[in-house]
């Protein structure tokens, strides 16, 4: 869920302020990418050098650096890029700021620009946390829409022992993926994938297969993960690793093993997505030792595959079926006819005649067709971004 998520971490100038670096390091290790804003008094507490380290980004502190030659930070562009934004530690004097809309430094700059989802994890002592006006702040902010992290119970910096300590790092990261799960737009559905290509074995070291990477279906899948859905993601032979909390892989390797694993998963879904490449033909007979370059060999007996598709469209109920189509000629004709013949709600037509487009390469440029008579024709694009359009089709038709 937090895979490929932008998000930027602000760090103000509290002795919890040592604990960014684990936070930053958790959205690391999830997939995220991560920047970092500091106050300046949180130099104090943590250097910019430890944060660039984990973050690999650099860490921006002021409205403008460098005196000799000075640079505007844009403050602006930063909470545009920023799909999260979180403050932690956030001080008693920032949440009253905040509140206040005053702007004396980047954070504040870049908090009042922010059109994403804000979240602070508050820090200070016991007597400063119970403080009237610190609740009333905390109130107004979450009258604001900002997502509030309570502070834990434990032993403070003062050696007092209550409420006031920042969460842990797990527990941060532990409470924004609840709360996206909860806004996750796609949270109640179950969803089937197919991707990659596959191997169809002659003998132990030769195979029938094509050029299929898989990313495609890849990238379907964790954007379709990000918005909550579960995922079920059968993959063929593939060099791509895929770790997700919302996806569950399934590695194969010929069309048998793909169809063997996606039926039974079919029943469950509310949206399957066929994008692996599956191969047509598979040998008929099957050499248990290397055939030798010695052995003549005029032709290889081969069979038809089980059509995984076809059957998926017999097997249709209330699911929202998805085909994919690489032609090189009569495009439009062909992806049309596969439609209705295997009972689609939706094909995304690829030709091997668009420079850019199909096997081993990461853009891809496609064109819709819908069962509701949709069109609808995109530019090359990087495959995340084609999936992010597609996902975006199937939620408006499935929503019609």
């Amino acid at each position: 869920m937090l895979s490929g998520k932008n998000i930027l971490i602000g760090i103000t100038g509290g002795i919890a302020a040592y604990k960014s670096a684990h936070i930053v390091r958790e959205f690391i290790k999830a997939g995220a990418n991560v920047k970092c804003i500091q106050t300046p008094a949180s130099k104090n507490f943590i250097t910019p050098l430890t944060l660039a380290t984990l973050s690999k980004n650099e860490v921006l502190s002021e409205l403008i650096t460098d005196e000799d030659n000075p640079r505007w930070n844009d403050h602006v562009n930063l909470g545009l890029w920023a799909d999260l934004f979180i403050i932690a530690p956030a001080t008693a004097n920032t949440l009253g700021k905040m509140v206040q809309g005053l702007c004396d430094n980047l954070l504040l700059a870049t908090y009042l620009s922010a059109k994403c989802s804000v979240y602070v994890a508050p820090a200070m002592d016991l007597d400063m946390y119970k403080h009237p006006s610190t609740q009333e702040n905390l109130n107004k902010l979450f009258e604001f829409g900002t997502k509030i992290i309570l502070p834990e119970f434990g032993e403070l910096a003062s050696g007092l022992i209550g409420q006031g300590r920042m969460a842990e790092p797990e527990s941060i990261v532990e409470f924004i993926l609840k709360d996206l799960q909860n806004l996750a737009p796609l949270k109640h559905h179950s969803i089937l994938i197919t991707a990659g290509p596959t191997h169809e074995a002659i003998d132990p070291v030769r195979f029938i297969g094509n050029r299929s990477s898989g990313k495609m279906g890849v990238e379907l899948a964790l954007n379709l993960a990000n918005q909550g859905a579960k995922v079920n993601l059968i993959l063929g032979p593939s060099i791509i690793n895929v770790t997700h909390i919302n996806i569950v892989v399934t590695r194969v390797e010929s069309a048998k093993e793909m169809f063997n694993a996606a039926i039974p998963l079919f029943k469950d879904c509310t949206i399957a997505i066929s994008a692996a490449a599956v191969a047509d033909y598979t040998p008929k007979k099957y050499s248990s030792k290397k055939i030798k370059k010695e052995a003549e060999i005029h032709s290889i007996e081969l069979s038809k595959t089980k059509d995984i598709l076809a059957e998926m469209g017999v097997l249709k109920q209330n699911q929202f079926l998805v085909g994919f189509a690489l032609e090189t000629h009569n495009e439009l004709k062909f992806a049309s006819q596969k439609l209705e013949n295997k009972n689609l709600d939706m094909i995304v037509l690829n030709s091997l005649n668009d420079e850019g487009a199909g096997f081993q390469v990461d853009t891809n440029k496609v064109t819709v067709l819908t069962k509701s008579n949709k069109k609808i024709k995109f530019e090359l694009k990087s495959k995340t971004e084609v999936a992010n359009d597609l996902v975006t089709i199937i939620r408006t038709e499935i929503d019609a």
